[in-house]
C-alpha cells in the first residue's frame, strides 16, 4: 500500500532528525504526485496525507477540480508567467519562484484574486544550466525587489540539488543553503519570513534533513517509478 511507502519515508526522516538532534515534527514531507493518477492521491489522502506536489499547471488544475475533498497543493516545477492566473488561488505554496518577472506576475494575479500567495525563492547554487533559479550572488537583490510586491509572502528558499549517485555529494549544497537561509533570516527583510527550507528529493532527502531541510519533496520513494510515456 502507498501509505506504507509514505510511512517508510517518514521513518527515514525521523531517523535523520534524530542523527541531527532535530524534532521530526519540524519537517514536512510533500508527496510528489506528478504524472500519477488521482486515485493514488485519494488513497493517501484517506490515510491523512495532505501535502502533494505537482510540476505542471494543467495537472494541478485538473486534480484540484476532481479531488473529492481539499488537500494542500504545492507547485514545485518551473512554469511560465502566463499560467500564473490558473493556480494563484489554488496552491498552498509555490516552491519555484525562479525570476523577479514570475514574482511580479504572481503578485499581479494575487491582488486581482484578492489572495496572499506563500512562495519560496528557488536558488541554483550549483549553477546548473539545466535548472532554473537564482544564483547565490543574485539572491539578495532579488529578495529586496520581491519583498516589496503586494499579495506575495516569501516563506523561505527552495533548492533542486544536482542529481548524484552518492547523496553525500550534495551535502555541501544543502549546508550552504542552510547558511543562506539563516543569513537571510537574520537580515529581517520586510515581508520575508524564512520559515521553510525546501530541499531534498527521493535520492538525497535524508542528507538534506540532516543539514536542516524543513520540507522534502519525495515522489518515486512514495509512488514508485514514473511512466513518462503516457
Amino acid at each position: 500500500m502507498l501509505i506504507d511507502q509514505y510511512n517508510e519515508v517518514k521513518e527515514r526522516v525521523r531517523a535523520a532528525c534524530e542523527r541531527a538532534g532535530r524534532n521530526p515534527e519540524d519537517v514536512t514531507v510533500v508527496a510528489v504526485s506528478k504524472t500519477k493518477p488521482l486515485s493514488m492521491i485519494e488513497e493517501l489522502k484517506d490515510c491523512g496525507v495532505m501535502d502533494f506536489g505537482e510540476n505542471k499547471v494543467q495537472e494541478i488544475t485538473k486534480k484540484y477540480e476532481q479531488i473529492t475533498s481539499p488537500v494542500r497543493w504545492h507547485m514545485i516545477g518551473h512554469f511560465q508567467t502566463n499560467k500564473v492566473k490558473y493556480i494563484v488561488d489554488k496552491v498552498a505554496l509555490v516552491h519555484s519562484v525562479d525570476s523577479v518577472k514570475l514574482a511580479r506576475q504572481i503578485s499581479k494575479e494575487a491582488v486581482k484574486h484578492k489572495v496572499e500567495v506563500p512562495v519560496l525563492i528557488q536558488v541554483n547554487l550549483a549553477k546548473e544550466e539545466s535548472k532554473s533559479g537564482f544564483y547565490e550572488e543574485e539572491l539578495y537583490g532579488a529578495l529586496e525587489e520581491i519583498s516589496s510586491l503586494p499579495g506575495i509572502q516569501v516563506e523561505g528558499l527552495m533548492q533542486i540539488a544536482p542529481f548524484v549517485e552518492n547523496p553525500q555529494d550534495n551535502r555541501i549544497y544543502f549546508r550552504r543553503m542552510r547558511q543562506l537561509f539563516v543569513d537571510i533570516k537574520e537580515k529581517n527583510f520586510d515581508n520575508i519570513a524564512m520559515n521553510i527550507l525546501s530541499m531534498g528529493m527521493t535520492n538525497d532527502y535524508e542528507v538534506a534533513v540532516e543539514e536542516g531541510s524543513t520540507m522534502v519533496r519525495v515522489g518515486t520513494g512514495i509512488f514508485g517509478e514514473r511512466d513518462y510515456s503516457k
